[in-house]
C-alpha cells in the first residue's frame, strides 16, 4: 500500500473516531425524574446516555424501598442495614452528648406527631415518656438490637441522608460523573450542573417564603432541621417535632439548621444534633469536615464549622 493510501486510511479512521465521539457526546444529556419515598417527592437529576436513565432511576429506587422498609410496622432489628444506622446515630449522640438520639419516637407519639393529634401533654406524661428515651439502653449484639420494652426508634434523623449517600455511590459506579439527588430537603450534588458550574443550593427561609440564601456546593450533601417543617401553634406557642431528649419538648432558640459535608447521612444526623444542642461549635469541632448555616430564634444567621460559599439573600 502506497504511503498515500496509508495516509488516507489513517485519514478514514480519525473521522470515523471523531464521528463516534461527537455521537457519544451527543447521547449524552440531561435527565430529571422524581420518585416517591419517605412521604416525599424525590428529585433525580443526572447527565448520562437515554440507556442509563431508566437503570440509574430503578437502582435509586431499590435502595430508597430498602431504607423505606425501615419504618414499617414490625421492621426487622437483625438486618447489616440497621446494624450500620445504629451505629452511624450511636456515634453521633456519643459526640453530641445526646443532642441526636434516634430513640425519641415515644416522644413523638405523645406529642401527636404520630397521629397528627397534636397536643401538648401533661409535664408528668412527658417525665414517664422519658424513662423510655435514651440511647444508651439500647444494646448492640451480633442476633441484633435488644431494645427495652416501650422504647421505640426513629430513623427519620438519618434514613433519607443514608440513602441519598448509597443511591450517589451506584450511580457514581456506574459513571455518571454529574448529577443531584434530593430527598424531600436531603440532597447531593456532584460534578458540574447544566451551565458547567458548581450548584447553587437555596437554603429555605424559616419564616416565610423563598430562599433564606443561596449555598454554592459540588461533591458535598445538605441537609436542614428547622422547626417550620413540622408543627402546631397552641396559645401562641409553636411545637415542632425536633425533641430535646434531656427535657421531652421541643427544643428552643433556633429556626432552622442547614448542615453541609461530604456524607448527607452525618449532615442529616448534625442537623438534628445541632438544632438540639446549646453548644453546636462544640459538636462540629468532632466533624471538621463539616459546616453549618444556623438562623436562631430571633432570626440571626450565624455560620461555624467549615467555610462554603454562601449568598444571604436581602
Amino acid at each position: 500500500m502506497s504511503s498515500l493510501a496509508v495516509k488516507r486510511v489513517f485519514a478514514l479512521l480519525f473521522s470515523m473516531m471523531l464521528f463516534v465521539s461527537a455521537g457519544c457526546r451527543r447521547r449524552a444529556s440531561w435527565h430529571t425524574t422524581t420518585l416517591l419515598f419517605f412521604d416525599t417527592v424525590c428529585e433525580l437529576k443526572i447527565h448520562a446516555p437515554d440507556s442509563a436513565v431508566g437503570p440509574s432511576k430503578e437502582g435509586v429506587s431499590q435502595i430508597f424501598s430498602e431504607i423505606e422498609s425501615l419504618f414499617s410496622p414490625g421492621a426487622s432489628l437483625s438486618t447489616p442495614l440497621v446494624n450500620h444506622l445504629f451505629t452511624q446515630s450511636y456515634d453521633v449522640y456519643l459526640k453530641s452528648e445526646g443532642s441526636f438520639d434516634v430513640s425519641v419516637a415515644p416522644l413523638s407519639r405523645l406529642w401527636g406527631f404520630r397521629s397528627r393529634s397534636y397536643a401538648v401533654p401533661d409535664k408528668h406524661e412527658i417525665l414517664k415518656t422519658l424513662t423510655r428515651v435514651g440511647l444508651d439502653r439500647i444494646k448492640s449484639s451480633p442476633k441484633g438490637l435488644m431494645i427495652p420494652d416501650g422504647m421505640e426508634l426513629d430513623w427519620g434523623g438519618v434514613a433519607k441522608g443514608f440513602g441519598i449517600d448509597r443511591a450517589v455511590q451506584l450511580l457514581r459506579r456506574n459513571n455518571i460523573s454529574r448529577g443531584f439527588l434530593n430527598a424531600g430537603g436531603d440532597l447531593f450534588c456532584w460534578g458540574e450542573n447544566p451551565e458547567e458550574k458548581d450548584w447553587r443550593i437555596g437554603i429555605q427561609h424559616p419564616r416565610r417564603e423563598g430562599f433564606l440564601g443561596v449555598m454554592t456546593i459540588s461533591g458535598f450533601g445538605a441537609a436542614t432541621t428547622g422547626d417550620y417543617q413540622r408543627f402546631f401553634i397552641e396559645n401562641g406557642i409553636r411545637y415542632h417535632h425536633v425533641f430535646d431528649p434531656k427535657t421531652g419538648y421541643p427544643a428552643q432558640g433556633k429556626q432552622s439548621v442547614t448542615v453541609i459535608g461530604p456524607k448527607t447521612l452525618l449532615c442529616d444526623a448534625l442537623s438534628t444534633a445541632l438544632f438540639v444542642s446549646v453548644d453546636p461549635e462544640k459538636i462540629l469541632a468532632s466533624y471538621p469536615d463539616y459546616g453549618a448555616v444556623l438562623v436562631d430564634d430571633k432570626g440571626i444567621v450565624t455560620t461555624i464549622g467549615r467555610s462554603f460559599s454562601l449568598h444571604l439573600e436581602p
